[in-house]
């Protein structure tokens, strides 16, 4: 008898252990190369995003992030992604600009793409007004072998930090100046602004050289991270070059066809889980973040010149009817954006209004 058990339980470990095997085998692992490195923001959330999809499978579907430089350099993603050299990619949609011009309205559309659409608005047209359809045409546009899941629209960015006070567009274009690449960056240099375009790790080393003398990278977190404030003091919150920056991951369409049904569900919904919860997480750091630097830094929170919004926003329209009239995919999503906006604006804008007003309002009692 007791040998009998001892041989029962045996097999019972045997079948155990078969079973965790075949369990293993049959587990998926998505790795995403980032552009980012792994104590980013953007990191976090998306390593959030990957513990929501192995919940959501039970495990069959894991994501592994792997830092920027991992396998291949940020700027060749894509084509790593396209190719299968690894499963995923994770960037934000305007890196793609090269490739197709449209990527610059799911990624940072400039100036709310000309008609107001804030990190908000934008996400609700992305999910009820037509946009989600039309960014899944993006990649084969594109020409890319790839599955796109949008995960993070956050927004809106800082204009910069300067070494002094600017009064108007005139003290603006004194100063040499970090942008953004691609049509963002481009709209600076139509209204005179020397603008300069480099990675966010190269952007303090410049300033310390004096080889730049202001910039912008993101908002209060991120920026704090690079370390800016340890060389200029003068914060501008308002701007209009990136109200909504979108970071994404691009799965390779033969990896993502082979999941099961239930595992592409669990990536879908774990990606619009990602887009409300990136927003309320970068709500709560950024704020975190600003008070410390104003706090604990000595740095000045500067109101944006008046002329910048109309300098800004007048090069911003040029562009985009210059992309629109060269590129039919682009004109038709901008177009998907404007028909939304019309719409959308006249309510959203007003409600934004009345908030920003009480809530700037709590501000200042803040500071007595």
């Amino acid at each position: 008898m007791i040998k009998l058990k001892y041989v029962a339980a045996g097999a019972a470990a045997l079948a155990l252990l078969a079973s965790s095997a075949m369990a293993a085998d049959k587990t998926k692992v998505l790795r995403i190369q980032s552009v980012l490195p792994s104590t980013a923001d953007e990191v976090v959330m998306l390593k959030e995003f990957g513990n929501d999809v192995a919940a959501l499978t039970n495990g069959s579907l894991t994501i592994e992030v792997l830092p920027a430089g991992a396998v291949v350099g940020p700027r060749d993603i894509m084509d790593a992604v396209d190719a299968g050299l690894v499963e995923g990619g994770f960037a934000w949609t305007h890196y793609w600009g090269g490739k197709h011009v449209a990527a610059n309205l799911f990624g940072a559309p400039i100036a709310g793409a000309g008609v107001g659409l804030d990190n908000i608005a934008f996400l609700s047209w992305f999910q009820y007004g037509g946009g989600k359809e039309l960014y899944d045409r993006l990649w084969d546009e594109m020409g890319v072998n790839v599955k796109g899941f949008m995960l993070q629209p956050v927004g809106p960015e800082a204009l910069g930090w300067f070494p002094k006070p600017i009064r108007s567009m005139d003290d603006f274009r004194q100063m040499r100046f970090r942008a953004p690449p691609g049509m963002v960056g481009a709209a600076y240099a139509e209204i005179g602004v020397p603008a300069v375009a480099m990675g966010g790790g190269d952007i303090l080393p410049a300033l310390e050289k004096g080889t730049i003398d202001a910039a912008e990278w993101c908002c209060p977190k991120p920026d704090s991270v690079f370390g800016f404030q340890k060389v200029l003091k003068h914060y501008y919150l308002q701007g209009l070059h990136q109200v909504v920056v979108n970071a994404d991951m691009y799965v390779n369409r033969d990896f993502y066809n082979s999941l099961s049904d239930l595992e592409k569900k669990a990536l879908e919904v774990a990606a619009n889980a990602s887009l409300s919860k990136s927003m309320s997480y970068r709500i709560y750091e950024n704020g975190k973040a600003l008070k410390d630097l104003t706090d604990n830094h000595g740095v000045i929170l500067e109101d944006t010149p008046a002329d910048y919004f109309t300098e800004y926003m007048a090069a911003a329209k040029k562009s985009l009817e210059k992309a629109a009239a060269e590129n039919k995919f682009f004109a038709e999503v901008w177009q998907s954006q404007k028909d939304f906006a019309d719409t959308v604006v006249p309510f959203w804008a007003g409600a934004q209004t009345s908030n920003a007003g009480l809530g700037r309002a709590h501000a200042e009692t803040l500071k007595k």
